[in-house]
């Protein structure tokens, strides 16, 4: 049994947990803010899925408490009881939010918030880290044994990463140059993830120069696609967790502290915890990922949740372009701030910040064909009749008192080294759709 020891993380201590609190106290603070900017635009009283049943006032307030309880935590003053705090009030905002907000990362801030309400920074508590590397685990494997089952088997065939960079929501400049390396590097990228994500992760348990290996590892992976694509907060979220990959001895000396003993109190009650999240975690699992039809009482409060990033990788980039026909006959297109639009502008970095319309309109975009959603619907109504609502997401002043207003629809790809050469541009598009159009006076 003594050399089994290091499954149990108790030399992952106090030291640690400080460094986590304030690492996700820092995300919590960039998550309220991004979300405090736009939150009037997506559900304000005039938003574009208004939340009738607060003012706009009250949601920006809200954003506002949730900022300062991340500062305090921040701070290192009573960080559990802000992580508390700031996990109930995000859940209220995924409430409100819906579709805005019903990413896996809003779930996994949701999770790490709760899971760090019980994160002692005083002393060790081996169950409490145990709980985060289970959560890491799961964050890893489980999105790998999506991309195993992935129905077109694209990460097995290798040709998941071929399309990865050029296809991602919102990708960086880096992406360009990424989808633009060889073929072979591409698939040894693919079948890479697969090894990363279903072998790797057994590792989060395994002895300690096994984990900062690991840790490094996973650390790149992260820093990859915080170049190459930009996705929020997730990414330096994902990051955080490896901490707990190590000890407190791993830290520069001035990060570590005196350490006291856990008191007798807890650690007959930490076993069953444990045991609880696994059991859920477990539940979750099946049902996501096998005909296991399984549900349990606390699902809907998305604080213990399963993992499925980039199950498989679309093969096309569809653009929506939003067009307003000005009284003379003349049409003006409209580019939104981080979307590809005009294929000679260089793609951006906004990440942590996550403009969430720009994000969800590349979803709209993988089924233009269907009913628009109602967001969508909102957003022509609201060009038509109350541009300065939604000019904040508009490189171009919108045009007053528009006669008729349409959605194009645009198939962008990353150009070639060649064609950039030639030409300059970062894209190529072609128009393979559009809506009909809407008259304005409706």
């Amino acid at each position: 049994m003594a050399a089994l020891t290091w499954l149990w993380p108790g030399a992952s201590g106090p030291s640690i947990a400080r460094l986590f609190h304030r690492a996700l106290a820092l995300i919590f603070l960039v998550a309220w803010c991004s979300l405090g900017w736009q939150v009037q635009l997506l559900v304000g009283e005039r938003g574009l899925m208004p939340w009738r049943a607060v003012t706009d006032s009250t949601l920006v307030l809200g954003t506002m408490v949730g900022a300062t309880l991340a500062v305090v935590a921040l701070c290192g003053v009573r960080p559990r009881i802000c992580m508390a705090l700031s996990t109930v009030l995000y859940f209220g905002y995924t409430i409100a939010c819906r579709t805005f907000l019903s990413f896996q990362w809003d779930n996994l801030l949701i999770e790490c918030g709760m899971l760090a309400s019980f994160l002692p920074t005083d002393r060790p508590a081996p169950a409490a880290h145990l709980l985060f590397r289970l959560l890491t685990f799961k964050l890893y494997f489980e999105s790998g044994i999506a991309k195993w089952q992935s129905e077109i088997e694209d990460w097995h065939d290798g040709s998941a990463m071929a399309f990865y960079y050029e296809t991602a929501p919102l990708p960086t400049a880096l992406a360009w140059y990424a989808h633009n390396l060889p073929a072979w590097w591409h698939a040894f990228e693919s079948r890479t993830t697969l090894v990363l994500e279903l072998v790797l992760p057994f590792a989060i348990f395994g002895p300690r120069k096994a984990r900062l290996a690991v840790a490094i590892v996973f650390t790149a992976f992260q820093l990859i696609d915080i170049a190459t694509a930009n996705y929020g907060f997730f990414c330096f979220l994902a990051a955080i967790l490896h901490l707990f990959l190590l000890e407190d001895r791993d830290l520069p000396r001035k990060l570590q502290e005196a350490s006291v003993e856990v008191p007798r109190r807890w650690t007959k009650l930490w076993p069953a915890g444990v045991g609880v999240y696994a059991v859920l975690s477990l539940l979750g699992g099946l049902r996501a990922f096998t005909d296991v039809s399984v549900s349990t009482p606390i699902d809907h409060l998305r604080v213990v949740n399963t993992y499925h990033l980039f199950a498989s990788i679309t093969r096309e980039r569809i653009e929506p372009e939003l067009a307003l026909q000005l009284r003379d006959g003349t049409w003006q297109t409209m580019e939104m701030w981080h979307k590809a639009g005009d294929p000679a502008r260089r793609p951006g970095w906004v990440a942590p910040h996550q403009p969430r319309l720009d994000f969800q309109l590349w979803f709209f975009g993988l089924g233009f064909r269907g009913r628009p959603p109602s967001y969508v619907m909102a957003l022509l109504t609201r060009a038509c009749r109350e541009p300065d609502v939604i000019q904040s997401l508009f490189r171009q002043p919108l045009p007053r008192d528009p006669q008729v207003v349409r959605l194009s629809f645009h198939q962008y790809k990353f150009t070639t080294s060649d064609e950039r050469a030639r030409t300059g541009a970062w894209w190529t598009r072609t128009l393979v759709d559009a809506t009909p159009a809407i008259p304005c006076d409706r």
